[in-house]
């Protein structure tokens, strides 16, 4: 029978809270701040725009099948993790045993861990997801960026719109990709919850403090805007 505590609620509330908050800021902006991954999303289409101009594509398909390859890895990356959830359904009365031979009075029922370990599966599915389709994204950005007319051609408009295309292509595996990241940050977070709730919101906290610094105060997109740190 699931019976979660307040604390259990609130702190799932301020879990999945954080999450839609991040998504939302990172898409959005921070006030005149944008993120990282939309200043990004610039640069891929100056990428193809550049590409267009080329005869020779060699570097721009080698970077498209590094892109490809980072999705693939993650894709079966998430497969291993969601089956170790898995494997921990299964094992729910080890686990009760073994929380209940801890010193430190945590008390765990059989429904709130199986929610637990379903909400880790379901964090990696998400993921799973986002990386397979950012996966084939790329495929389809590949055959675009090898669609886009050369610089002998002489309809510069239709090689224009076959750039912008092969970059809005790139943009929206680029933005699968990232959710699917999302989703292995904030599961480090969640794992959290497994000791208490009380640590699920410090770990989200800390996790949602670190990606916002990533995306609006590093380094990395300093370099983007030459502004100083």
């Amino acid at each position: 029978m699931l019976d979660l505590s307040i604390a259990d609620s609130i702190g799932l509330a301020f879990f999945l809270g954080v999450w839609v908050l991040y998504r939302f800021v990172n898409e959005h902006g921070l006030g005149r701040l944008r993120s990282l991954s939309v200043l990004m999303n610039e640069h891929r289409m100056g990428w193809m725009r550049s590409m267009s101009t080329r005869d020779s594509r060699i570097a721009d398909a080698s970077i498209m099948s590094s892109l490809q390859n980072g999705a693939a890895f993650f894709a079966s990356t998430s497969l291993i993790l969601l089956g170790g959830a898995a494997a921990s359904m299964r094992a729910t009365d080890d686990v009760l045993k073994v929380f209940g031979d801890l010193p430190f009075g945590l008390t765990v029922t059989r429904g709130t861990w199986e929610l637990k370990v379903l909400g880790l599966a379901l964090l990696f599915g998400y993921s799973f997801f986002k990386f397979a389709w950012a996966y084939r994204l790329f495929i389809y950005a590949a055959i675009l960026l090898g669609a886009t007319p050369g610089p002998e051609s002489p309809d510069a408009e239709a090689r224009e719109k076959a750039s912008k295309r092969a970059g809005f292509m790139t943009i929206d595996a680029g933005l699968h990709f990232a959710k699917g990241l999302r989703s292995f940050y904030f599961a480090f977070a969640y794992i959290g919850w497994f000791v208490s709730p009380y640590v699920l919101m410090t770990t989200t906290a800390a996790i949602f403090i670190i990606v916002m610094r990533r995306q609006f105060f590093s380094a990395a997109r300093a370099s983007l805007t030459h502004e100083p740190l």
